[in-house]
């Protein structure tokens, strides 16, 4: 069971649907069965195929593993079931916990969302592995990458310190900032990301396996682009920090940096890549047809809206609401979305995650549809920004439940206090744990007229 606390958040038959309809989508991306459906090894031939493409071994080639992000822990396990713990020569991956069960391919627990010295670290030691084994045009280098990756694999450049990084990552995540604007200054931050890993590897085959937790898939975003060709400049970094008003906040270092990359004193992201190669293996679309394919099981009638939800979370909840209020997905009891809303923090916020918050707002938003409504809103991960919270699930009863308590939902929403909201209602937070994947977030609404 992949909700820890189900039994306790199932207290109707309408949510026992729902945290079905969850499981089946969290467990479609689910690393192992994602990687043996993309990857296979002939032994005979000493050739990977991926997806289509074949990649064969030169007599004397060697085959090693690295990588980062939440799931590349059981992404590494499962490599090493696929191809064979024998075949591989070494290998390092940086990740954010689970129960890792590897032989070859050292797998090492790292800071996220914020990167931490475990996380350099561990880089250091990815890095190391070309020197120490001379790796060269004959050998392949697997890289392990999925969502997280950007703070999992922190190698930040000479004169930024991994503080600084750690500053400009807050400052960041706070702002309001788009994932994608995040990422451009964490790749000009960094001696890895933006294509830079890839280039190090060189002449060496670099073949990228990707979960992909961003909007469509933009391959130079996610895990910020460590093996593919960077299209961003050092001036559209800073230029990300001054729209969000970051310049008088962000570190010296990190303004000095930026300022000499726009001057071309410093050396800009490769901008193509011979020898990488990036597949994505999964993404959001999976989780949702599995989730889909779960709902019409149960005997409902789902309708996907859209695996590339972005925008403010509050105002992205509320539309949705006014959709469902409105009918305009009539004929469809349950809607399903994924994607990735966006959170900007007021200076003193409360505790809680978009996902939390997503649920907190829908719960008034959602007060006078004329009918039962369930919203559920999870993290894919299994931590929506706290780490032993996946998301929440509200209905109607659950603003009753707030009203009989004397709960003011409305300002523990206006103070982004949604954690401690959800846990005095009860019932209503999701817990999971690292589920060992991370293809973004998932939102199921869930609508009946009749009584069950």
């Amino acid at each position: 069971m992949i909700i820890k606390n189900r039994q306790n958040l199932a207290t109707t038959e309408l949510r026992d649907r729902v945290l079905q309809i969850i499981e089946a989508g969290i467990r479609r991306v689910l690393p192992l069965d994602i990687m043996r459906s993309a990857v296979s090894y002939d032994a005979a031939s000493r050739s990977i195929k991926i997806k289509g493409d074949v990649f064969r071994l030169a007599t004397t080639g060697r085959i090693f593993a690295i990588g980062g992000g939440k799931a590349s822990g059981l992404m590494a396990e499962a490599l090493e079931s696929i191809i064979g713990a024998e075949n591989i020569t070494d290998g390092v991956v940086n990740c954010k916990g689970g129960d890792v069960k590897t032989q070859k391919i050292k797998a090492i627990v790292a800071g996220h969302p914020i990167p931490d010295q475990r996380g350099v670290s561990g880089v250091g030691e990815m890095l190391a592995l070309k020197h120490r084994y001379s790796i060269g045009e004959n050998d392949l280098v697997i890289c392990l990458i999925s969502g997280g990756g950007s703070s999992l694999m922190p190698y930040p450049v000479d004169g930024v310190s991994l503080r600084d990084k750690q500053k400009i990552t807050e400052l960041l995540i706070g702002s309001g900032a788009e994932i994608a604007e995040i990422n451009i200054v964490r790749k000009h931050l960094s001696q890895t990301k933006g294509g830079r890993l890839g280039d190090f590897y060189a002449p060496a085959i670099v073949i990228s396996l990707i979960l992909s937790d961003v909007i469509g898939n933009d391959l130079a975003t996610i895990a910020s682009g460590p093996t593919f060709p960077d299209p961003s400049t050092f001036s559209d970094a800073y230029d990300v920090l001054k729209q969000h008003h970051l310049l008088s906040q962000a570190p010296r270092s990190v303004i000095g940096f930026l300022r000499r990359g726009r001057r071309g004193e410093v050396t800009e992201t490769p901008k193509t890549l011979n020898n990488c190669y990036n597949y994505i293996i999964g993404d959001n679309k999976l989780a949702l047809d599995a989730m889909s394919g779960k709902a019409e099981k149960l005997g409902l009638t789902p309708y996907i809206i859209t695996a590339q939800q972005t925008g403010d979370t509050t105002a992205v909840a509320r539309s949705r609401a006014k959709e469902v209020m409105e009918r305009r997905y009539a004929g469809y009891d349950t809607l399903l979305i994924g994607g990735e809303t966006t959170i900007k923090l007021p200076t003193r916020a409360g505790k809680g995650g978009r996902n939390q918050h997503y649920a907190a707002v829908s719960m008034l938003a959602m007060a006078q549809y004329p009918g039962q409504w369930i919203v559920a809103s999870v993290g894919t991960d299994g931590s929506d920004f706290l780490p032993d919270v996946a998301g929440a699930i509200v209905d109607q009863n659950s603003l009753d439940i707030a009203q009989a308590k004397g709960i003011d939902v409305k300002s523990y929403i206006e103070r982004y206090d949604s954690n401690t909201l959800l846990d005095s209602i009860g019932n209503s937070l999701i817990i999971t744990g690292d589920t060992g994947t991370n293809v973004g977030d998932i939102v199921v609404y869930l609508t009946a007229e009749k009584a069950y």
